[in-house]
């Protein structure tokens, strides 16, 4: 860090510092509940310093001075001050009419031969123009300036000389014009920053409710996936228990069993997924997500609710990343459980996994169950909007319509080797 920085780090942090800007804060909030009064305080505070010292008649002045002020009746020089100083008033709220009444002032008092420290009052128009006044409008002060600047040289030529009248007058007047541009190049800086941080925090906050909302729609799709899976076999399971009771005992034994592992396994399931949700207090329990290999272990619970899948696969399907394993493992899952709800325990469901070049494709077929089987309306169940967001993330499409023949197909198609959008 150089030292010009340390510096300005030092005098930044300068209690002196701190406490004018501190005083600054409070005078703009002051200012923005009471417009008029800091108005009024600077016109008032202008007739203290210009103007007053006029109306007493200093009887000590030089009397070979360059310049001599104008001295006129107490009631004239009111007058004549009032007209300077007055428009101030209106310096913000109509910075360009308060400009041009105080110019118009000068330049007729300059053309009677009347100079007055009141005149310091233009400088003030000027700077109060450039930094309230419309930007465009500015180049209209121009030929007014010009005819006051060829005024006062040519009042003062005579006792001054020209290059030092132009000198001075184009030296005052540049700087009130670099002031209140300093001042509004300022202000509007900060009015951007301002606006940025506003903008930042409101960018925030929809990042914040799009991740939530995303991750809703991510827990909803697991749970419907875990309980309306489960739910189907059990509710097949029992129904079928219910109907062996009497005729075959130990069938209906074995569903119950199989009711139980079933609950269980999607217990387990549904503990793992809250336990990620919850704010942990050492770790929640993890463990792996479901895959490809998984699909065995899921088509014998169909097959134990009654129907007969059939299970074919191709290619290196192990060797596929986890995240393409889990969403065809979830497609697969809401499409058996499909068939067993709509189409009975009765049917026949092919499943088949291929990997075919750089995508995965995926088949699951059934029978039907010997009657027509209903179409989903405009407004399709979640499962099948579940199945084609999965999809989505990997650059792929889910269909589902009746099969040619009998019975209802389901078909994905997935993109091997992307990064889920």
């Amino acid at each position: 860090m150089s030292s010009e920085d340390s510096a300005a780090g030092g005098l930044v942090g300068h209690p002196v510092v701190a406490r004018m800007f501190d005083a600054g804060r409070r005078l703009r909030q002051w200012d923005a509940g009471h417009p008029w009064a800091l108005d009024t305080l600077v016109v008032l505070v202008i007739f203290l310093v210009f103007c007053l010292p006029g109306l007493l008649h200093d009887n000590g002045r030089r009397s070979d001075a360059p310049i001599t002020l104008t001295q006129r009746p107490l009631a004239q020089m009111l007058l004549l001050q009032a007209a300077l100083v007055l428009p101030l008033w209106w310096r913000r709220r109509a910075p360009e009419a308060a400009f041009f009444t105080v110019l118009a002032a000068f330049v007729a008092e300059w053309a009677a031969g009347i100079v007055l420290r009141a005149d310091a009052a233009l400088l003030v128009a000027i700077y109060s123009l450039v930094l309230h006044g419309q930007l465009r409008r500015l180049v209209w002060a121009v030929p007014g300036l010009a005819a006051a600047v060829v005024l006062v040289v040519v009042r003062l030529s005579g006792v001054v000389g020209v290059w030092d009248v132009l000198f001075f007058v184009i030296t005052i007047g540049t700087a009130a014009v670099a002031l209140g541009f300093a001042i509004r190049v300022r202000r509007a800086q900060l009015a951007a920053l301002r606006e940025r941080a506003v903008q930042l925090e409101i960018e925030r906050d929809q990042r914040s409710r799009l991740a939530t909302a995303t991750e809703r729609a991510r827990v909803a799709r697991e749970m419907h996936d875990i309980l309306g899976h489960s739910l189907s076999v059990i509710i097949t399971l029992a129904d079928g228990g219910g109907h062996a009771a009497d005729a075959a005992p130990e069938r209906s034994k074995e569903a119950l069993r199989l009711i139980g592992d079933t609950s269980r396994t999607s217990l387990a399931e549904l503990r793992r997924m809250l336990g990620v949700l919850r704010e942990p207090t050492g770790g929640p329990n993890l463990s792996p997500q479901p895959g490809i290999a998984d699909l065995d272990l899921l088509c014998r619970q169909i097959r134990a609710a009654g129907p007969d899948v059939e299970y074919q696969s191709a290619g290196a399907l192990d060797t596929l990343d986890a995240g393409v394993q889990l969403a065809a493992y979830r497609i697969v899952q809401e499409a058996l459980t499909n068939a067993l709800k709509h189409a009975g325990p009765r049917t026949r469901i092919h499943l088949a996994l291929r990997v075919d070049g750089p995508r995965l494709l995926i088949s699951v077929r059934d029978t039907g169950s010997g009657g027509d089987r209903p179409v989903p309306a405009a407004g399709e169940g979640h499962g099948l909007i579940g199945m084609r967001e999965r999809a989505s993330l990997y650059g792929g499409t889910v269909t589902a319509g009746p099969a040619s023949g009998v019975g209802w197909a389901v078909t994905a198609d997935l993109e091997l080797g992307r990064e889920p959008a």
